[in-house]
């Protein structure tokens, strides 16, 4: 079986609930779910003219799906800033202020920790801008659960980034 190159004795993968995310160069509070990081590339097909019964296949355009955050409603007004800044409503048509082309883009970061709290991985994801935001979700008298904003980020590409090493997991005494 292959072993983790650090923690040979470490058999389990990383858990997926201990992370962050960051933007702007800080954490952004409260994000308690992260949509996965995927990408597909097209299947060009191809046949040569002398080729009787098969196909070749080659890559084409390689597209990376939209990201969601999630988390609960608070004051803290980040995802509503971002999201305005794509399309502001509150603006006068035609004099500039629909969209703030300059800065509705950001570069964000994933960093998923072990159990010790030791970042073991981090991505970084490019371009982003926000397509869709809920500041509410559908409210229910009889309900019981927490209210859960959400922004969906559009992309061009992320990356793992590989200066994040696997670290050498503490152990107790």
């Amino acid at each position: 079986m292959a072993q983790f190159t650090v923690n040979a004795v470490r058999l389990d993968p990383y858990k997926n609930f201990k992370f962050r995310v960051r933007w702007d160069g800080r954490d952004v509070a409260g994000v308690s779910k992260v949509g996965a990081l995927k990408r597909t590339t097209e299947v060009v097909k191809h046949r040569d003219g002398g080729d009787f019964s098969s196909s070749r296949k080659s890559p084409g355009r390689t597209e990376y799906e939209a990201i969601t955050l999630e988390r609960g409603v608070t004051h803290d007004p980040e995802f509503e800033a971002w999201a305005r800044k794509v399309w502001n409503y509150a603006a006068k048509p035609l004099e500039g202020g629909e969209s703030s082309l300059k800065d509705f883009r950001k570069d964000i970061r994933i960093q998923v920790y072990n159990e010790a709290g030791q970042v073991v991985l981090a991505y970084n994801v490019f371009r982003c801008w926000v397509s869709e935001f809920q500041a509410l979700p559908e409210l229910d008298a009889n309900g019981n659960a927490v209210a859960i904003e959400y922004i969906k980020l559009e992309n061009e590409g992320w990356e793992r980034d590989d200066q994040v090493k696997e670290p050498t997991e503490p152990q107790l005494p």
